[in-house]
């Protein structure tokens, strides 16, 4: 294993505490494949074989609702896990995940991975933290889309995206995606035109700016106020 490879993986919550020697053993079954911008890596229903690591890039995990609209899950950033959740059940995947931007991801099947995770407990115990994480933002969104209006809704979700994916610059902190307002609909249930007007309403206000199709909150208290 070359030395690149092993600080990335000793940057993979996952393997946190690892000995080289057992990052080593990982590497030996880490399939490492290449995604260009709209590709799929896998479909809703379709068989769960495997668990996914993003080394680079970013993946769009969506699911599809009754009525066929797309419903926007999570953006999943550079170093997560995803697709844990068939490890353990041996079902299909619950989600789709579009490839967003080209990206590098690697793939352990899971078979390894449970051989893996039996002989070093503290990859299972970091695995159960992964999972309590994602489980507790799902809730976050389940109660965002039950007990808020859109305005709150949007609100809430471009607060997610700047923690999650922002870039701190001097007039504000700047969402590393580019994101269209049919995607947003889809994020926080809601239309495209109804995003575009409350969009507008917040730039008004001066809690964000949108410069080339990329998303700029300049006062993320004035998001925060929505909220309360």
């Amino acid at each position: 294993m070359s030395l690149e490879n092993l600080k990335y993986l000793k940057r993979i919550p996952l393997f946190y505490g690892l000995a080289d020697e057992q990052l080593l053993e990982i590497s030996s079954v880490l399939l490492e494949r290449s995604y260009h911008k709209g590709r799929f890596i896998f479909m809703e229903g379709e068989p769960g074989e495997a668990i996914y690591i993003l080394k680079s890039g970013l993946i769009k995990l969506t699911k599809r609702l009754e009525d066929g609209r797309e419903h926007i899950l999570h953006f999943v950033n550079a170093g997560e896990i995803f697709a844990e959740v068939v490890l353990f059940d041996g079902g299909t995947y619950p989600a789709t995940s579009e490839v967003q931007e080209d990206s590098v991801v690697g793939v352990l099947r899971n078979q390894d991975i449970e051989r893996l995770i039996s002989k070093n407990p503290v990859m299972a115990v970091e695995m159960l933290r992964i999972m309590s994480r994602r489980l507790r933002t799902a809730q976050e969104k389940v109660m965002n889309l039950a007990l808020h209006d859109t305005t709150r809704r949007l609100a809430f979700a471009l607060i997610k995206m700047a923690e999650d994916h922002g870039i701190k610059k001097s007039k504000g902190i700047f969402i590393n995606m580019s994101l269209t307002n049919q995607e947003l609909a889809n994020l926080t249930g809601s239309s495209r035109e109804t995003v575009n007007r409350m969009l507008n309403g917040f730039k008004r206000s001066g809690a964000i700016d949108v410069e080339r199709q990329q998303i700029v909150v300049l006062d993320k208290a004035k998001l925060e106020d929505l909220l309360r």
